[in-house]
């Protein structure tokens, strides 16, 4: 038997540790990278063929017995793309390389279809079997497309008639960012607060789930996850003095199993004795309570809008927590727990297994959202099961998923907001100069509030060892003042004009390597990247402008292969999926609107500095259709 090359650049594998096997078609659903440990061999990435551990993993064409480690896992089929994130592990990358940078010059359109909505379309298309599942910003629109025709055949529509009233209260536009299918159902989320599951066959409601209360400002706007038995749910509108909760229901009938706030008491938080942060900051009874002045808990913001993951072998849920209200700091004196941090979570009963702040006392509506990107990286010569990070705050972390250690924490745009984080302790160290004060502007403070990068997630290769990161140049200049707590009223507390990093594009895809530390290429965009990205086993990376082009770059080089130019702006999260055909196919969603391009899809007066909570000032010569209406886009080689 002939050995089966090594195909990260370690030598070969003996032949006398190979078992040939014949997959079963269950087993070829292969998705989600992992690491595996072989006996006298050194640790290496493959993909994970089920949800727990498995005993074959492909190397080179043959089989090789080995124990899967580490990283999250669904049973999925590689054709599909269930979540908005692709998978458990937040990667946004797909397994499928008949498009490549030798051919993706040839990329067609393969058909589009027009949703007829305007605003923001930051949603990703999800595929199911043998249908795609759009779903449009409010109205909240769903609809299921016939993937075996290449002319946009609907399926079925559902209209779930959210209350128009939720308009009124949402931050940031009226978004949605995806919905999840699983277990032959599709489960959304509505603007102002229901979670629904509607059948996929037929389009057909099976059970509808009231969460939040718009009336107080509490809106849903994140793409839920299923995870086991389970669909999570967060809520927005810490803008409006919400406080933050993240929400399990029954994937069968709806109703609620548990639901963990952000703020307030540990049993209301769901932390017991099974909590065991890393930081002694972190530990301590109620401090979801004793970090804030009295009662300001309780619309103390935290809300969980940015997208979940889950580790399948550990069994955590990973979220971050946004800012805490209002934008003020000198109202909530405190680290204002558990605001701008990360959560690690016991999907069945909801409870805290850790938790770490990025931005304690957070200074500068940095919030916690971004996405945790789940991967095992070899540090310090030994495998470890980490989460990466990007956040607004501008550091890219590598933090231990298992104990809430932070390995590493490096900037990726310029700050000067904070000196770095201290690995010793946890904490980020402020820059007091720029810490907002009641009575004077502060200025040039940066990143902006939206960060060196906002919700707009990253992608992972697990053959580049690489995250591609859509980042933004921005800095602002900020006046605090003080407010008042009304219900479904702004709670800000802050007037703030944001404005281009000088001598520096306001966008930027990297290509940021988590072992050395450092960006490996990047190129510069006009505006700030408000789309996902989408890596593929082809060594391409996907995404889409502010100004409409959807491109495609060489994994390995960042080198521009192929574009495309759009109605309108690209906003979206591009997937990929083999079709009923047999052939890939990429798909996104164009649609410009969200905070950054509220000056376009709300028609917003480019001379009034402040508007969109002042991110209009940065973006006064976005172009763009008013109102721009969204267009589903799906791409394929010839």
């Amino acid at each position: 038997m002939p050995s089966a090359e090594w195909p990260f650049g370690a030598g070969s594998i003996p032949a006398t540790v190979l078992t040939l096997s014949v997959l079963s078609d269950r087993q070829q659903h292969i998705r989600h990278p992992t690491t595996i440990l072989v006996e006298g061999l050194p640790p290496a990435r493959v993909l994970l063929m089920d949800s727990n551990t498995i005993t074959r993993a492909l190397f080179g064409g043959a089989m090789i017995s080995c124990t899967a480690l580490g990283a999250a896992a669904a049973d999925f089929p590689v054709t599909d793309w269930p979540m908005a994130s692709g998978d458990h592990a937040n990667t946004r990358y797909m397994g499928l390389a008949e498009i490549t940078p030798e051919n993706v010059h040839a990329l067609r359109l393969a058909f589009q279809f027009a949703t007829g909505v305007p605003n923001g379309h930051e949603a990703a298309p999800i595929v199911g079997g043998d249908a795609m599942y759009i779903v449009t910003p409010y109205p909240n629109e769903l609809y299921a497309l016939d993937l075996h025709r290449r002319d946009a055949v609907v399926k079925w529509k559902f209209e779930p008639h959210p209350s128009p009233h939720a308009q009124g209260v949402a931050c940031c536009d009226v978004v949605n960012r995806g919905v999840a299918y699983a277990n032959g159902r599709v489960f959304m989320g509505t603007l102002d607060g229901q979670a629904i599951a509607v059948s996929a066959d037929k389009g057909e409601e099976l059970w509808r789930t009231p969460l939040a209360d718009e009336s107080q400002g509490e809106t849903v706007t994140m793409a839920p996850l299923v995870v086991k038995d389970k669909v999570l749910v967060g809520n927005s509108g810490g803008e409006m003095g919400v406080r933050g909760w993240l929400t399990a229901l029954d994937v069968e009938n709806g109703d609620i199993v548990w639901r963990a706030w952000s703020t307030g008491p540990d049993a209301d938080v769901r932390i017991g004795q099974d909590f065991k942060p890393f930081y002694a900051t972190d530990r301590g009874k109620d401090l979801g309570v004793s970090t804030w002045p009295p009662e300001a808990w309780k619309h103390g913001g935290g809300n969980v809008w940015g997208f979940l993951a889950y580790d399948a072998p550990n069994d955590l849920v990973f979220y971050g927590t946004a800012n805490p209200g209002p934008w003020n700091p000198e109202q909530r004196p405190g680290d204002n727990k558990w605001t701008s941090g990360v959560f690690a979570r016991r999907p069945d009963s909801g409870a805290a297994a850790w938790f770490y702040q990025w931005s304690p006392h957070d200074l500068h509506d940095y919030d916690g959202v971004n996405e945790m990107v789940l991967v095992d990286l070899s540090i310090g010569g030994r495998m470890r099961s980490v989460l990466l990070h990007a956040d607004r705050n501008g550091y890219l972390y590598v933090v231990d998923r298992t104990t809430g250690e932070v390995l590493s924490a490096d900037p990726v745009v310029g700050i000067n907001t904070s000196s770095g984080v201290d690995l010793a302790n946890g904490r980020l160290q402020y820059n007091p100069q720029k810490e907002p004060q009641s009575g004077r502007v502060v200025f040039n403070v940066c990143p902006a509030s939206p960060g060196a990068k906002d919700w707009q997630p990253s992608a992972w290769s697990p053959r580049t060892q690489l995250l591609y990161l859509p980042l933004q140049h921005l800095c602002q200049d900020v006046q605090t003042y003080g407010t008042s707590y009304i219900a479904g009223t702004p709670f800000t507390g802050a007037s703030v004009k944001m404005r281009k990093s000088p001598h520096i594009a306001r966008g930027e895809l990297a290509a940021w390597d988590p072992i050395a530390r450092r960006k490996r290429w990047s190129i510069a965009e006009r505006f700030p990247i408000w789309s996902g990205m989408l890596a593929t086993a082809g060594d391409l990376v996907f995404y889409g402008t502010m100004d409409g082009w959807f491109k495609a770059v060489d994994a390995r080089t960042g080198t521009l292969l192929w574009k495309f130019h759009t109605a309108a702006g690209i906003v979206g999260q591009p997937v990929s999926y083999r079709g009923p055909d047999g052939h890939q196919y990429i798909a996104v969603l164009s649609g410009v609107g969200g905070w950054a391009g509220s000056v376009v899809s709300a028609e917003l007066d480019p001379r009034d500095r402040t508007a969109a909570n002042g991110f209009v000032n940065a973006m006064k010569d976005l172009p763009g259709p008013r109102p721009a209406t969204g267009m589903l886009y799906v791409f394929a080689l010839p």
